[in-house]
């Protein structure tokens, strides 16, 4: 599976770690909103979409089953993010 599209949308939320929003598209035929972009202690990572369930914990909507895919989803996340003005 290979990311063809990043876009980001940057956030200026004071005292967050969440520094704002991306959407991905996969193989040009599967768009994955709602991915926020969290920065780290040590790095710039995507937090896949969630909801909220009844006890409190949350629950993603999409994740990544691999750690290859993981980190291309990071990197392809910080990268579009460094990018934007």
């Amino acid at each position: 599976m290979e990311i063809t599209s990043v876009s980001v949308q940057k956030e200026n939320k004071d005292n967050s770690r969440m520094i704002g929003y991306a959407e991905i598209i996969f193989d040009n035929c599967l768009k994955v909103n709602g991915i926020r972009i969290i920065k780290g202690n040590t790095r710039i990572f995507a937090a896949m979409p969630n909801k909220k369930m009844q006890d409190g914990k949350y629950k993603d909507y999409v994740h990544p089953i691999n750690t290859e895919l993981r980190k291309k989803i990071d990197d392809a996340v910080e990268e579009a993010y460094n990018k934007e003005d």
